[in-house]
């Protein structure tokens, strides 16, 4: 694809910047990029993103904003929030937030006061540092607690996440977070804050294009405000928004702006509804399908392998692997896969007994390679990768090999909105 005036403007006027985007876009064509939180998105994703909106000011919200020139601004706002609305099936959408910790941020101030009880997570368990873990404004400020997942499942406890919201009584309880292979029963969660008369947010950044693709249970029905990321699995850019309840419209608007954030994005705001048009096409959900298909495959090939999930396996785009019975660290075998062309990260399992910076665990996933087109044979190549590197990961000529051979393959699966050629 022609890169256009606006690129060969960058190499001129910044070659130092203009080679490291190229350096990049070479780094994500030829490597197999498993991070669960990363995806690629479409030229015209890419387009929106650099597009002159990026000029315009437009503190408020459309028909009530704070500065003239929003006869463009106002209806592309307002079209991506159509556009959201329909395809979460809500009653009402904002599309300003900035990323995912602000839009649940203003969660926190739409419904709490400072020193009011939130219960969410444990991050080691999967959950999130916004939803009320201790290094996080949201533990610092709030009274946090915490639920977590059964030592012999790997799976979220529903009758302790009742036992605590009862006896804790927390004004917020959050579904969702970073690092949960299972389907999550929105349901039970929403059963539970009825019971202890708590607003119910589900943090869906993780899962939004498998809810939108038909592959996940939603929960806009059962949740008064439901946050997501838009990049993810929604391959979209990287932004936030959040659909609610028409009865929490107001809250929610003011406690975005004026209350966290002035200006809203509009560059971000007009790739996000592109991505959400492009979400409600039928090759979306082949997609979604896809992505949990690829999951499931490359979890029961590392499983055929003896290593060891947490849970058993993945019910969408995440696997969480221990590697404990590998003799390996998360870290060394993530620099390890890194070096020769697999992309993952690190992580903390649940029970973990060694520090977050130097963990038990590798978290991975198949959105990205499944955008590439990559499907259930390409997994079990890359299950094979991921043992031999694992197994030996201090061998060079091994990873040499390897990252030749991950290269191979990539070429045969071009990468959406990448241009690179050389």
């Amino acid at each position: 694809m022609n890169r256009g005036d606006a690129w060969e403007a960058l190499r001129a006027h910044d070659p130092e910047i203009a080679d490291l985007i190229l350096a990049e876009e070479r780094r994500e064509r030829d490597s197999i990029r498993l991070i669960p939180s990363e995806n690629y998105v479409s030229y015209a994703v890419l387009a929106a993103t650099g597009s002159v909106l990026t000029n315009k000011y437009s503190e408020g919200y459309a028909g009530k904003r704070y500065y003239e020139g929003q006869q463009v601004i106002d209806p592309l706002e307002t079209l991506a929030i159509e556009r959201a609305k329909s395809l979460f099936g809500a009653e009402h959408a904002n599309v300003q937030p900035y990323s995912g910790s602000p839009a649940n941020l203003a969660v926190y101030l739409a419904f709490l006061k400072p020193g009011d009880t939130v219960m969410g997570m444990s991050l080691p368990h999967g959950g999130h540092l916004s939803h009320g873990w201790n290094v996080s404004i949201t533990g610092k400020f709030f009274r946090s607690v915490q639920y977590a997942v059964r030592a012999d499942t790997g799976r979220i406890d529903y009758d302790q996440v009742r036992d605590i919201a009862k006896r804790e009584r927390p004004k917020l309880i959050w579904a969702g977070g970073t690092a949960v292979p299972r389907i999550i029963d929105f349901e039970a969660f929403a059963e539970v804050a009825r019971e202890v008369d708590a607003i119910f947010a589900a943090d869906a950044a993780h899962i939004a294009g498998l809810i939108a693709g038909g592959v996940h249970p939603s929960p806009v029905p059962y949740a008064d405000v439901v946050t997501t990321t838009t990049h993810k699995t929604l391959r979209g850019p990287r932004g936030a928004m959040f659909v609610s309840k028409e009865e929490h419209a107001s809250v929610l608007d003011r406690a975005v702006f004026p209350g966290l954030q002035g200006g809203p994005h509009n560059h971000t705001t007009a790739a996000i509804a592109v991505a959400l048009k492009e979400a409600a096409q039928p090759e979306f959900k082949e997609y979604a399908r896809a992505v949990v298909a690829n999951a499931k495959a490359l979890a029961d090939d590392l499983v055929g392998r003896d290593f060891e999930l947490v849970s058993g396996g993945t019910d969408n785009h995440l696997l969480l692997v221990d590697l404990t019975n590998k003799n390996v660290t998360g870290k060394i075998a993530a620099k390890a896969l890194d070096r020769a062309g697999i992309e993952l990260n690190y992580n903390t399992v649940p029970f973990d007994p060694r520090k977050p910076f130097d963990p038990s665990g590798i978290r991975l996933g198949t959105p990205s390679v499944t955008s590439r087109g990559m499907g259930i044979s390409e997994m079990v190549r890359i299950g094979e990768w991921i043992d031999q590197i694992v197994t030996s990961p201090n061998d060079e000529e091994l990873g040499a090999r390897i990252k030749h051979e991950i290269a191979e393959l990539c070429r045969a699966f071009p990468a959406p909105g990448i241009s690179v050629t050389d």
